[in-house]
């Protein structure tokens, strides 16, 4: 297939515990470490960085000329993993960049938005706490909303990226956490929509909910927003597999003047999950899904409990 120079991928990612091996005394990452429960080792981390490295390289690329411009990263613990991240053979020549800013989630786990430094260029960018209250009405710390501004090939675009609060404590119980965390991302699009009308934005992440749940569809009340994912999820298709159902947690929202060419410099093709056979559970009761780090306390030496997904824009500029 013809690759054609044009054409850039964004893409989302929850890499699964992307960890260093040092200890935070300020997290909650002990078992990620080499006397913690899951001895967390140089190789192991290294072996991680080769397996999310190879995946970064490879979306997109059986279309574009190159792996995505933007992409951005769920469940990374800080700058250094970011660092060795980008220096690894698989990822250098690419020229990426990062931005990431330390949240207080318990865990010790950001999100963070990777660059291709020869086609983007960041003006600005800001993280916004959710604003959770625990029972007791004190501060339940959870991943920040990370917003950056910059431009692609010149034009303007505002790239939001996200990780809801999980579904651990039940779904129901913890819905009103996400319902606050999408209440959260409309109060980012209006500010910056404040400035720019007819601003271009990206919202992604690992949103802990299918694209037809309520925080979702609460997040597209916005009427300028369009979210490719549905239909994907209509289709059957899903990012992770849970007790035997698959869900589309992982989504690219985009602003409606990406399908206007008169309105941006980048009109948007298609949406999909990268969902390659090489990222597959081969065999078991798992087998089809992704193939992930650890299996319980076992190591498994996979590649993360998610598949990536990704959108691609057309820049005939």
């Amino acid at each position: 297939m013809l690759k054609r120079k044009n054409l850039f991928t964004i893409g989302c990612y929850n890499v699964e515990n992307l960890f260093d091996i040092k200890n935070d005394p300020l997290t909650y990452d002990d078992q990620f470490t080499p006397n913690g429960k899951n001895r967390w080792n140089k190789s192991k981390y290294k072996n991680k960085l080769r397996k999310i490295s190879t995946v970064i390289s490879k979306i997109g690329t059986n279309s574009s000329a190159y792996p995505p411009v933007i992409m951005g990263l769920v469940e990374v613990e800080n700058n250094r993993v970011l660092k060795d991240l980008i220096a690894h053979k698989n990822l250098r020549e690419f020229n990426y960049n990062f931005i990431h800013y330390d949240s207080l989630d318990e865990r010790g786990i950001d999100v963070a938005l990777l660059y291709n430094a020869n086609f983007f260029e960041p003006e600005n960018s800001k993280v916004y706490d959710i604003g959770l209250l625990n029972s007791k009405g004190e501060k339940d710390h959870t991943r920040d909303i990370l917003l950056v501004s910059g431009r692609l090939n010149g034009e303007l675009i505002h790239f939001i990226v996200n990780h809801w609060p999980s579904r651990r404590e039940g779904v129901l119980e913890t819905e009103k956490k996400r319902i606050k965390a999408s209440e959260m991302v409309l109060k980012i699009i209006d500010q910056i929509r404040e400035e720019h009308d007819s601003a271009k934005i990206v919202v992604m992440g690992d949103f802990n909910d299918d694209p037809v749940d309520r925080s979702i569809k609460g997040l597209l009340s916005n009427d300028n927003l369009f979210n490719p994912m549905e239909d994907l999820y209509e289709k059957g298709l899903g990012s992770l597999k849970y007790r035997g159902k698959w869900n589309l947690f992982d989504q690219i929202i985009f602003s409606k003047s990406f399908f206007d060419s008169n309105l941006s410099e980048h009109s948007f093709v298609k949406a999909g999950v990268f969902n390659e056979r090489w990222l597959e559970v081969h065999k078991g009761k798992l087998k089809g899904s992704p193939f992930r780090t650890y299996i319980g306390p076992w190591y498994k030496g996979g590649f993360s409990d998610h598949f990536p997904v990704y959108a691609c824009f057309e820049n005939d500029i």
